[in-house]
């Protein structure tokens, strides 16, 4: 079944769910949703590992994997073994940076650009399972900014380094205009949720924004990227620093007021919504997927009931992985479970979200009840009718959490979307 035919037949489906659905509670559903699982394996047995690996891997089409390296290294790699992930990672991103040293001394600067993209994304993929008390965490998240600011350098328009004033602090990220002139244009704002740097957004849509003529900005919110090495950490009111960041591009005047876009991934899929029912200026969104209440969602995880006992029977990978998580919430990382709670709070209401709207899911992560119980919550309660639902399906691998196997399909629902909101 294509896209089309499965957006009309969710249509017509919720409609007839609705009445059912919106009656039920937000009660703790059992942990048996695990966010990172991976519907398709591409390499590891350890479903955590082959899920980042998913992550990885499907950056390809915006440049920053090349599939020999990233198998290769793959192919060396101890399963489940964190310092092993590490290890290898890092090696094939120096490996990748002396390539574009080379290329950049010898005038080559698209060679040189192409090479740093890389490498700055093998960086970042060795810090997914690098706990923040490690000494090479702070030092390999610098490397893999400073290499993507080298890259950004070479591009026309260049993708600059930013740092969006917030609180008395800053907000780092990066920021490319569609164009080489001042013409008021269309703008996509990306956020990402509980793992993420500004680097995997600009690598997970970036160069789909830039294709399609858009301003292109991401930042790292409070809980991501090293902000919480500075004590800043996930907060609920994540309208507050969305704001900061509506206020630096609404300042540009490639900006188009009038055409402001909105994209939130993985927990972004909630901080955009809160963010866009408190915030008229932005004029559509795309949640992928919607996080109406994050608290029961994270009631749905095995996080919910990681006992002690339980995480020491992990891959130390998969403990690395959760315990930074735990981390980036203000959380004891050896209480996981606190997860759930440090939840509560992180909810919208999509009566008050009036903009145009999209849904879109993998099919995989729409299997688990509690996700889709509140995509069609979602669906059924925003009052914009220029609103959309698309779950993109696993017989085109499109199904993980976030869709990220799949950046083309992703890409194709969400700007088809954008255009046609602004057209």
């Amino acid at each position: 079944m294509n896209i089309s035919a499965r957006t009309i037949l969710a249509s017509l489906c919720l409609s007839i769910l609705a009445i059912s659905i919106t009656t039920i509670s937000f009660a703790e559903p059992e942990s048996d949703f695990d966010a990172h699982e991976s519907f398709a394996k591409l390499h590891f047995n350890d479903n955590e590992m082959d899920f980042a690996f998913a992550l990885i891997v499907g950056a390809t089409i915006n440049h920053g994997c090349e599939i020999g390296e990233a198998f290769y290294t793959a192919s060396n790699i101890e399963e489940g073994n964190a310092k092993s992930w590490q290890k290898e990672w890092i090696k094939m991103a120096g490996r990748v940076q002396k390539r574009g040293e080379e290329s950049l001394a010898a005038g080559h600067k698209v060679s040189a650009r192409k090479q740093f993209q890389r490498a700055s994304y093998y960086y970042r993929a060795a810090l997914i399972s690098m706990m923040p008390a490690n000494p090479a965490f702070k030092k390999t998240a610098d490397q893999s900014r400073k290499i993507l600011k080298k890259a950004g350098s070479l591009f026309d328009p260049p993708l600059e380094y930013i740092e969006v004033p917030f609180e008395g602090s800053v907000l780092p990220g990066f920021y490319r205009k569609a164009a080489n002139n001042n013409k008021p244009t269309k703008t996509l704002m990306m956020f990402g949720g509980g793992e993420t740097f500004a680097e995997d957004l600009v690598f997970y849509v970036g160069p789909q924004a830039f294709d399609r003529g858009y301003n292109f900005i991401t930042v790292d919110l409070p809980g991501q990227g090293l902000l919480p090495l500075e004590g800043r950490v996930f907060r609920a009111d994540a309208n507050a620093p969305i704001k900061a960041v509506v206020d630096y591009v609404l300042a540009k005047p490639e900006t188009d007021p009038e055409r402001l876009a909105a994209y939130g991934m993985s927990g972004g899929g909630g901080f955009v919504p809160i963010a866009a029912e408190n915030d008229p200026r932005i004029k559509a969104i795309a949640m992928n997927s919607a996080v109406v209440d994050a608290y029961p969602l994270f009631a749905s995880m095995p996080v919910a009931s990681a006992t002690e006992d339980i995480v020491k029977g992990w891959s130390s990978f998969k403990q690395n992985t959760v315990k930074a998580i735990a981390w980036r919430w203000g959380v004891e990382m050896d209480n996981i479970p606190g997860l759930v709670e440090a939840n509560k709070g992180f909810a919208f209401n999509p009566e008050k979200v009036t903009c145009p709207a999209l849904i879109i899911v993998g099919e995989g992560e729409y299997s688990n009840e509690e996700v889709k119980r509140q995509q069609i919550l979602c669906f059924e309660k925003l009052p914009n009718k220029h609103k959309k639902f698309v779950m993109t399906p696993t017989n085109e691998g499109a199904s993980n959490h976030c869709i990220t196997e799949n950046r083309s399909v992703m890409s194709q629902v969400v700007f088809d979307f954008f255009d046609d909101v602004f057209k």
